[in-house]
């Protein structure tokens, strides 16, 4: 900061033509400014420096009848396992929900990868719940983007599925046309996938509510997601204490094999396996954010 200076009306008035000093006057005037600037404290900047990483927006994702849940940044999963439930992943045996875990469990699984705040924001620019979309990668993958089959990427989707929920997707909010990948190469971009995957569980929520089950969950959509349309409401309607080869008995032994369902397995025990993997995702509404 520079040193305060007089006035311009005081300096303006000291050398007004109409009361010019003399030599003598001058030199008094010089004086006395000096002593004036002297009595002047002077300040100088300070420079401030800024310590530890600059400020960062912390992102935060809503859930259906949960508060909004801030992810701290650099941190892979910052929901842990909720041990209160007594049960864990992959011991349905345990008490209160099979494998019961963090509400959010799924979701930070999601978005540990370097595209899961992209693909939450698309998912919620669809009104579809994002732990449910979670949820799917999680079964399907693990969340990783894996490539080299007939299903593909985090999704694990065939062509016809990827193709078909790309365009209700588009079509519900075509606005994320810019974010897709054209072509094939969209089945192994994850963003492009986690927008075809939401918009192909749209579709097995109106199948379901046409057939009276208003409000599908997760688990509820699984079956359209792996077995088709066709069996989609046999299953979610399906006596839990029924075998799923009897629920869809148009679908192969072999076919059942692929998708881990044993021989005699029921449908209550298919529909524990799969919540034992994500949590209380699994029985939360597919529509909503």
């Amino acid at each position: 900061m520079k040193p305060r200076l007089f006035s311009s009306h005081a300096a303006s008035a000291a050398l007004s033509p109409r009361s010019r000093p003399g030599p003598g006057g001058v030199v008094a005037a010089t004086a006395c400014a000096v002593a004036a600037l002297a009595a002047v404290p002077a300040f100088g900047q300070v420079a401030v420096t800024l310590n530890g990483p600059p400020v960062q927006v912390r992102p935060y994702v809503p859930e259906p009848g949960l508060p909004n849940v801030t992810i701290p940044l650099g941190t892979l999963n910052p929901f842990p396992s909720d041990p209160s439930g007594g049960g864990s992943p992959g011991d349905p045996g345990g008490g209160g929900s099979p494998g019961n875990v963090a509400p959010s469990d799924a979701l930070s699984t999601m978005l540990s990868q370097p595209w899961g705040i992209a693909a939450v924001s698309a998912v919620q620019s669809l009104g579809v719940n994002p732990s449910a979309i979670a949820a799917t990668c999680v079964v399907e993958s693990g969340c990783q983007n894996l490539s080299g089959g007939t299903y593909t990427g985090a999704f694990q989707m065939g062509s016809a599925a990827f193709n078909e929920g790309l365009q209700t997707a588009l079509a519900a909010n075509p606005n994320l046309a810019s974010q897709i990948v054209q072509g094939s190469a969209g089945m192994t971009d994850p963003v492009t996938e986690a927008i075809a995957a939401p918009g192909y569980q749209m579709e097995a929520v109106q199948k379901l509510q046409a057939a009276g089950i208003s409000n599908p969950t997760f688990l509820d959509t699984r079956p359209f997601y792996n077995f088709g349309p066709a069996n989609a409401v046999a299953m979610a309607t399906a006596n839990p204490d029924l075998p799923v080869s009897e629920a869809m008995p148009g679908v192969s032994a072999a076919t059942l094999q692929k998708n881990e369902i044993t021989p005699g397995e029921t449908v209550g025990q298919w529909r524990a396996s799969v919540a034992a993997k994500v949590g209380t995702a699994a029985n939360q509404s597919v529509m909503g954010t």
